[in-house]
Order: structure tokens, then sequence, then C-alpha cells
């Protein structure tokens, strides 16, 4: 091979590699404008406010999953997972354990935390050491997720009965610190320590080794299975930081809740750049991936361009149309 050959296929993979990564701040731009011409309320800054803030749940769920999925895995529980801890988490609140609203929150915080946690790493054992497809592990606790979330709720929902726990824990969602929402600064809280970890650790270099070659990485000397189960402990604990900020919104967990996040959370790590095969991350894409998601569904409730009840069907969509492009990009 030439030496020009080889300095052309450097310049060709250096310009897909950024093609990836600016594609989705590009996308975003797009949408602003689009967004400006259908509705001149659409750059309000209330609209935008709230856009941001709804974002903040499939945000912080896709930063875990985009370790998850830098890693080679896959997991399709975090919706039911999200109705599952906040179901506990109210029961908790209701038990009146601990006296005092800041200490029953205070501990019924710590309590999601750690049930995130360890439904992520009951992923992850399963996974790695039933050596099992994730795909499998995550639908079949995808299930019993949902249905311990269903019974527990005895077929309804899950509500914080005292009023003045629930109105000393709504500021969680609906306050701000400088004007800024308080799930917008989780937001970047999360996002800026999620791309610490991936890009600045040696934990994060192993997550991307393992996801591009699992052997490779393994007579490198890195443990797979452990980097593997522990991103599924950072999908629980994110899920668990979602459900922190989305409790005080409705107060209230039903059978439905999370519904279809999965989806959404992928969605977002798909456009932001991640590959689904494994072995590229990218925190800040997925961000702007959930960003995305969010602005599309604002878009068609402010043009009536599109019926606001065909949400899902459009982000269905974007998913296998965010593919379609990575996979032409990757036969570059």
């Amino acid at each position: 091979m030439s030496n020009t050959t080889v300095v052309q296929t450097r310049r060709r993979s250096i310009s897909d590699i950024d093609l990836r990564a600016v594609a989705p701040f590009v996308a975003l731009a797009v949408l602003f404008g689009f967004g400006a011409m259908v509705n001149p309320n659409f750059l309000g800054l209330d609209n935008l406010t709230n856009v941001v803030t709804r974002s903040a749940f499939i945000a912080i769920i896709a930063v875990g999953a985009t370790f998850v999925i830098s890693a080679g895995g896959l997991d399709l529980s975090v919706g039911s997972m999200s109705a599952f801890v906040a179901g506990t988490m109210i029961l908790f609140l209701n038990s009146g354990a601990v006296s005092g609203d800041t200490g029953m929150i205070a501990t019924a915080m710590l309590l999601a935390l750690a049930t995130g946690a360890l439904c992520g790493l009951a992923n992850g054992l399963i996974t790695t050491l039933g050596r099992i497809e994730p795909f499998i592990v995550t639908l079949g606790t995808m299930g019993i997720f949902r249905a311990l979330t269903i019974y527990l709720a005895e077929g309804g929902s899950i509500a914080i009965k005292s009023q003045e726990l629930r109105a000393a824990y709504r500021p969680i969602y609906f306050s701000d610190v400088l004007g800024v929402p308080i799930p917008v600064i989780m937001i970047l809280v999360v996002a800026a320590l999620g791309a610490f970890i991936l890009y600045r650790t040696r934990f994060g270099r192993h997550v991307t080794a393992v996801g591009s070659n699992e052997e490779v990485a393994r007579y490198s000397g890195i443990s797979v299975n452990r980097v593997r189960t522990l991103t599924y402990v950072i999908q629980g604990v994110c899920v668990a930081i979602a459900v922190l900020i989305y409790v005080p919104r409705l107060g209230a967990a039903t059978a439905t809740t999370g519904l279809l996040w999965e989806l959404q959370a992928i969605t977002a790590v798909v456009i932001g750049g991640t590959a689904l095969r494994g072995g590229v991350g990218r925190i800040w894409g997925t961000i702007c991936g959930a960003l995305i998601l969010e602005l599309v569904g604002n878009i068609m409730v402010l043009s009536d361009l599109v019926s606001e009840y065909l949400i899902g069907a459009v982000q269905g969509s974007i998913i296998i149309i965010a593919m379609l492009i990575q996979r032409s990009l990757g036969r570059r």
C-alpha cells in the first residue's frame, strides 16, 4: 500500500469519526431552526426550559445506557426498573419509618439509589456469570420489574399519602438554582461525571476496550465480566437518579410509569453517535440525542403537523434512521 493511500485512508477515517460526533449537534441546530419556523413560541425561554427539564429523565438514564452499550451490552429493563424503584421509594415514604420530612426524603433517596444499583447488579451478574445474551436477560427482568410494580401497587397506583411530605419533596423537580431548574442541573452533573469516568479513567478505557473486542480485552488482562457488570450497576444508579426527580413531579408510580423509556434511552444513545455494537461511547452526544427526542415531541405538539399520539412512532423511526446512518458511515 502506497503512502498516499495510507494518508487518504486515515483522513477518511478521521472524517467519519468527526462526522459521527458532530452530526447530533447539527441535527439539534436544524431542529431549532425548524421549530422556530413552525411556531414563534418555540424559542421562548419558558418553552425551551420546559423541554430541557422534561428531557431530564431520559437524558440521565441514557448516560447509563451509554456505558452499557459502549461495553457491548444492552438493557431493555430501564423503564420497568424505573417504575419498580419509584414504587419502592414511595412505599418507604408512606411507611413513616424515619421522623421528619427531610430525614424521610433523604433516606428514601438513598434507598432508591441502592435499589437501582442492586437491580443493575442483578442484570449484570445474570448476563456475565450466566453467559446469557443481555437482550434476553433484560427482556426477562423487564417483565419481572413491571410485574413487581403492579403487585406492589395492587393493580393500581402507589402515591405519596402525606401532603406535607409531597410538598416538601416537590422542589426537587419544580425549583431552580439561580434560574436553572434542578433537573437541568442534574443532567449536567450526571453527564459531566459520566464523561469524566468514560474518557478520563482506566475503567472508562476498559469499557470501550471490552466493547471493541472482548477477546483482545481479556488477553490484555481486563476483567471483562467485572467491567460489564459495573456498567449495568451504573445504569441502575442512573435510573435511580432519574426516579429521584421523577417522583416529586407526579407524586405517584403506576404500572405504566417508565413505559417505553428503554426505547427512548437507546434512541438517544444511538442518535448521539455511540455505536450500538459497542466500542464507542459519546456522553455529550447522548445528552444531545435526548434533547432531540424531546424537541421532536415538542415541535409535533406546537405545529399540529403530526398528531402527538404518533410521537412513539416518530421516535421508533428515528432510531431506525440513526442506525442506517451509522451503518452507512461504517462502510466507508
